[in-house]
């Protein structure tokens, strides 16, 4: 079985790169405390965090692909628009 464990750690080191990050001071003690009361590590906290803002970037980027056929109005138009409407 440990030699098992072995193997799937290997195939994980195998898909991931080494990157090297700095934080603030108080940021990493906060990082490590949550790692530790989770029972996680730094990289896979920092690694789920990534990935979670790369979905929303996807999800901005499909959202904007979504509407790309809408017409444009800019600021002043529109806040001149409320204005004539007696809005503001």
């Amino acid at each position: 079985m440990t030699f098992r464990r072995q193997d799937v750690i290997m195939s994980n080191m195998d898909t991931q790169k080494r990157a090297t990050v700095y934080f603030e001071s108080d940021v990493h003690r906060a990082l490590r405390l949550k790692a530790a009361a989770a029972d996680r590590s730094i990289s896979d906290m920092v690694n789920d965090a990534v990935k979670a803002a790369l979905a929303e970037d996807a999800d901005d980027l499909a959202a904007f692909a979504d509407r790309k056929n809408e017409k444009s109005l800019s600021f002043d138009s529109f806040v001149q628009g409320l204005k004539r409407r007696g809005r503001i």
